[in-house]
């Protein structure tokens, strides 16, 4: 055999090393140029999981650029909460205004998340149904190299939790994106709330509080049966199931937990180190066979329900549930309570206070608001006066830079922030908005620190504040 020149050797090793690295290295480059986004048109390619909850449909109530207009389904076959999501993406292809273009290709069989992880035709994995197995499917999608925008809650109970700490480390060590849907942050109120505590000359310093008057109070009310995108919301019957849906502990509150650590360290991550549950409470709401018909469709009552009714007959659904911590001295409290409708003309109502050494600023959403959110200002009694209102007048103004329009108005304990209707964009719009923040996350490539923390810090809360109500 002819020998091969020292020279001609050395080349041949180097490339054969090359092509070695190039095929080994190829699921790897796959996986990285499936993750790497740049903002062009049609990159992100959705697939929603087990659409149960109407919130994964609130998702694609417009269309986004960045996003492709074919986007995917796995489900359980013959599942409501499919059909339900087939039918409001359908309502907003055909609607009058605005109407999306979405097309959807469903698989449904019992296997539906294997298959998923199987074929990965997308790069997003929404989340927004049965909370029961959700943690675990965050875990195994982050796993496979998948991006996921979740819905509220990750979590539902205190056992899962080490479980959702282990996916966003995962995630980050994986370079993929695990964000969950924090709506409420985008309504104006709460914006302009948090952006005139930064006014020391307004707001002053945040009090520490205590736990029978905190720093930060966040109440919220809701109602089973209500209209979304225009019309009567069918519930599914799990969503009465608080081993499906959760406890308001662990489910709304996430929100009002996320929103107090933004507002008041605003930038900051906060570690689990740096918050306590001092003491947590959960009660019922009470709903009759009419009711649960009603909302969900069915006749009462599923037999995983069965447990929950009373010696009338009536469905005991605790999902309610109020507690207080502590974060860094700061004392907040969260309150979630659930009717079964609300009075006419009035809807889901919000309740706020943050209390400050010159002020306290106040969202409320009552009768007399006609259950619109509405900001005060309302100073403490040493800080009335002229060169006060000054002072605030000039916030108004710097921050009516960013939200042209705004005003103010003397109230009955100081002032109305008056805010211009077409800022008011609600709930349901609220959705796109998050959707679009997790976009430009994407092509950034990370989700900053301080959300992260946060993320996991929320989730520590409620599920501590499940174990203490207890």
């Amino acid at each position: 055999m002819k020998k091969l020149p020292l020279k001609s050797y050395v080349l041949l090793l180097l490339f054969s090393a090359v092509c070695y690295s190039c095929s080994d290295s190829d699921s790897v480059n796959d996986k990285e140029r499936k993750n790497r986004f740049t903002g062009a048109d049609n990159e992100v390619k959705l697939m929603t999981v087990d659409p149960g909850h109407f919130h994964a449909g609130l998702v694609q109530k417009y269309g986004y650029d960045q996003v492709d207009s074919v986007s995917y389904v796995y489900a359980p076959e013959g599942s409501d909460g499919l059909k339900r999501h087939l039918k409001r993406i359908e309502q907003y292809n055909n609607r009058e205004e605005d109407p999306t273009n979405w097309v959807i290709q469903v698989y449904s069989g019992p296997d539906f998340f294997e298959k998923m992880i199987e074929e990965q035709p997308g790069n997003v994995v929404v989340l927004a149904g049965n909370n029961a197995r959700k943690t675990e499917y965050i875990k195994r999608s982050v796993d496979a190299g998948l991006n996921v925008l979740s819905d509220k809650p990750m979590v539902i109970k205190p056992e899962r939790f080490p479980m959702l700490r282990e996916a966003l480390s995962q995630a980050e060590e994986k370079g993929v994106l695990l964000y969950d849907i924090m709506t409420e942050r985008f309504e104006i109120t709460t914006l302009l709330q948090r952006r005139l505590s930064q006014y020391p000359d307004v707001f002053g310093s945040l009090k520490n509080g205590s736990p029978e008057n905190p720093a930060i109070t966040k109440e919220s009310v809701h109602h089973f049966f209500k209209y979304v995108s225009g019309r009567p919301l069918t519930r599914p019957g799990w969503f009465f199931d608080v081993d499906q849906q959760g406890e308001a502990i662990v489910d709304v509150s996430t929100h009002l937990v996320d929103m107090i650590l933004w507002e008041t360290f605003p930038g900051e991550g906060i570690d689990t180190t740096d918050v306590e549950v001092l003491q947590a409470d959960r009660w019922a709401t009470e709903m009759t066979p009419g009711e649960f018909e009603k909302v969900t469709q069915m006749e009462p009552y599923p037999d995983y329900l069965q447990e929950d009714l009373d010696e009338e007959g009536k469905l005991q659904v605790f999902a309610n549930g109020s507690f207080v911590f502590e974060v860094k001295g700061v004392h907040g409290k969260v309150s979630v309570e659930w009717d079964y409708q609300a009075p006419e003309g009035a809807g889901d109502t919000h309740y706020s206070i943050m209390r400050g050494s010159k002020a306290n600023l106040v969202i409320r959403q009552g009768e007399e608001q006609d259950y619109v959110p509405t900001l005060y200002v309302e100073p403490l009694a040493e800080n009335i006066g002229e060169e006060y209102e000054g002072a605030l007048r000039d916030a108004i103004d710097e921050i009516g830079r960013e939200y042209p329009a705004l005003s103010l108005s003397e109230s009955s304990a100081g002032w109305q922030v008056m805010i211009p209707e077409k800022y008011r964009v609600g709930h349901e719009a609220h959705f796109a908005q998050v959707t679009e923040q997790y976009l430009q996350y994407l092509v950034e490539g990370e989700i900053p620190e301080w959300e992260r923390k946060n993320l996991l810090t929320k989730y520590y809360l409620t599920t501590q504040a499940y174990k203490k109500s207890r």
